[in-house]
């Protein structure tokens, strides 16, 4: 009885001791979004005052309104709105276009064996592994030629061209866990290669396939090289240039900066909370392991 008190005390201690670690690491995730959304309420005035207080007197939600409401082109808000746009056009067409092909084609890398297949692999995984500043100086020449500077269609040209190859190397080990009895049994009954693809690899490998969409989505979403320098106006300007450009030269707009990162922030998290159940089934996706 004793030892089970004493094992059921320390027990106790371990738990208290998760939940205030727990606790620290929430109040460092989150105190700087807190402080970044005070600061979008918060008037100007107050911001750059000598003596910063955590806790405004007076508020304003003022900037989020004119976000969803200018129609100045020099006004900093409209400027995110247009961006905001942008990189949501951006985005949704990167994941949607690479996790098409990049399903197809890790299937193949996967379940198929073809002379070459080892060294296609490894030249995909080192395509996404060069670093961007390496070929920033041919691709731009080549987009340039191909008049594909500064739109849309320029920028998901680009970012497939990384994240296509992250979603092929992260699906094919997706797929290569499935068990090749399922494959064989369908077979079997007369199921085709696309048929066995459709109705029996998809479904069991949805979850890693959403988790990576997601992945794919932040990895554009977030993206800020290539659009800095393949991008010079509002046609093609993504969230993260858009809240770099608020930094000015003489001044800096701390309150639209910080309603920028949250409005900006939002739809990630959404995602994220909508798909989570898919994320930690993705982490363990897979049928019958070998």
């Amino acid at each position: 009885m004793a030892k089970a008190a004493l094992h059921e005390k320390k027990f106790k201690g371990v738990y208290v001791l998760y939940i205030i670690l727990g606790i620290i690491v929430a109040i460092g995730v989150l105190a700087p979004v807190a402080w970044m959304f005070i600061t979008s309420i918060m008037y100007p005035k107050d911001l750059t005052a000598a003596t910063l207080k955590l806790i405004p007197d007076e508020t304003t939600f003022s900037r989020y309104v004119e976000v969803f409401s200018s129609e100045r082109t020099s006004d900093p808000a409209y400027i995110f709105r247009v961006a905001l746009k942008n990189s949501t056009i951006i985005a949704i067409c990167v994941t949607v276009v690479a996790l098409i092909f990049g399903t197809f084609a890790s299937y193949a890398f996967a379940r198929l064996r073809f002379r070459g297949r080892g060294s296609m692999m490894m030249l995909i995984l080192f395509t996404y592994m060069l670093p961007p500043v390496a070929l920033v100086i041919p691709l731009y020449k080549i987009f340039n030629q191909l008049h594909l500077l500064d739109s849309k269609f320029g920028l998901i040209i680009m970012y497939l061209s990384f994240i296509l190859p992250f979603i092929i190397w992260s699906m094919q080990g997706f797929f290569g866990s499935i068990s090749k009895y399922y494959e064989e049994a369908a077979a079997i009954d007369g199921a085709s290669r696309i048929q066995i693809l459709w109705y029996i690899f998809f479904p069991i490998a949805r979850p890693g396939a959403i988790a990576t969409g997601i992945l794919a989505f932040l990895m554009s979403w977030d993206e800020f090289f290539y659009s800095l320098v393949f991008t010079s106006s509002l046609n093609a300007k993504t969230i993260p240039l858009a809240i770099a450009e608020f930094n000015g030269k003489f001044t800096i707009d701390y309150g639209m900066i910080s309603v920028a990162g949250i409005i900006g922030s939002l739809i990630p998290v959404l995602i994220a909370i909508i798909f989570q159940k898919y994320i930690v089934m993705g982490m363990s996706a897979g049928g019958v392991k070998e």
